[in-house]
């Protein structure tokens, strides 16, 4: 499905125009300014998009069908690059139910966790990002992507309740998706923040094999959404230096708006990369200490029987002339030893404070 909203310069006013009124090439757009979302498009269209309407250079092309040519590669990775004719930029949105993430229903420790595994779920589930390629030339923005982006959507929205935004240029309109794609990383970025502040608390209670193992998947999808951002904050560093020449002086200002936004988010999740390394390795210390209390606790209760075994193993030998061996008070008076043999190791643990 293409998507054609036009700026005519002439008349200052925007409109939604069909397919079939798109002029034939780039150059006959003129002074007008045109946003061109190519939403899930035929390879058709792409053709009439791509190719007829502003050829793009293969391997430009080669990138932006790259999610349609190899699905089991997944998205390519952010990049910039500049044409001698057009601005070529990728970008990995946010999956559109990782968008709109859901407040927790309570503060409970498994809640907590069912929240921050569903986050983890839907990351595993997003693992090929979405992508979305963008062409810009002086009069004209081409987008494209094969999933439903709210990104897009909201910059639509906001066009079309202040169509002069259109007449600012592609680069201004790009800056509108652009700061649509960063804004999805907030909610996400911070309640998986909030999650594993929560998660802490029971780590310390009650540590278990099947918490190490969700620590390990939430990990890998951390630094996943880590290598990104990392990406994406590259492409707009790049963007707000002011070395392409097809992104205005006075847009930079709002592009370095976003890349402000961006750098806020990335640090807290380097901070949540890092807290979930923190956490591994206090599961570990917490398990290594609990395994040490209970192999104490086990040690002293073997300490215990060992001097009760000495005593029996010592009587039950039947040997003729064993002191007591045929006293009528024997059986209570080895009792007896065993007894007060138990109670001087356990004042004696109690003394050196191992209990």
């Amino acid at each position: 499905m293409i998507h054609i909203l036009r700026w005519e310069t002439s008349s200052n006013t925007a409109e939604v125009i069909p397919l079939e009124r798109l002029p034939a090439t780039a150059v006959e757009v003129g002074e007008s300014v045109y946003w061109i979302d190519l939403d899930a498009p035929t390879p058709e269209e792409e053709e009439r998009v791509l190719r007829r309407f502003h050829c793009v250079h293969p391997l430009t092309l080669e990138d932006i069908t790259k999610p349609r040519r190899d699905p089991g590669e997944g998205a390519h990775l952010p990049k910039v690059e500049e044409f001698p004719d057009y601005l070529f930029v990728i970008v990995n949105p946010l999956p559109a139910d990782l968008c709109r993430v859901p407040p927790p229903v309570n503060c409970e420790p498994t809640a907590s966790v069912s929240g921050l595994l569903t986050v983890a779920s839907r990351l595993a589930k997003a693992r090929s990002r979405p992508q979305l390629s963008a062409v810009l030339t002086h009069n004209v923005l081409i987008t494209h992507h094969y999933a439903p982006l709210p990104c897009v959507q909201d910059g639509q929205k906001y066009l079309a309740r202040h169509a002069d935004g259109l007449a600012r240029g592609p680069d201004y309109v790009f800056h509108l998706i652009l700061d649509g794609i960063v804004d999805e990383y907030a909610p996400v970025v911070e309640r998986i923040s909030d999650r594993l502040d929560r998660l802490e608390r029971r780590l310390f209670t009650r540590p278990s094999a099947e918490l190490i193992a969700r620590l390990l998947r939430l990990k890998r999808q951390v630094s996943f959404l880590r290598k990104t951002l990392l990406l994406e904050r590259e492409v707009l560093a790049r963007l707000i230096r002011g070395e392409f020449r097809l992104v205005e002086a006075r847009e930079l200002v709002y592009y370095r708006n976003v890349y402000d936004h961006l750098v806020r988010y990335t640090e807290l999740i380097e901070a949540a990369r890092e807290m979930v390394s923190d956490l591994m390795q206090s599961h570990l210390s917490a398990t290594s200490n609990k395994l040490n209390e209970v192999m104490k606790a086990l040690t002293m209760i073997s300490t215990v029987g060992l001097v009760c075994g000495l005593i029996a193993g010592i009587y039950g030998m039947n040997f003729e002339n064993l002191p007591g061996l045929k006293w009528e008070h024997g059986f209570a008076f080895a009792l007896g030893l065993m007894a007060a043999s138990a109670m001087a190791a356990f004042v004696f643990f109690r003394w050196k404070k191992w209990v």
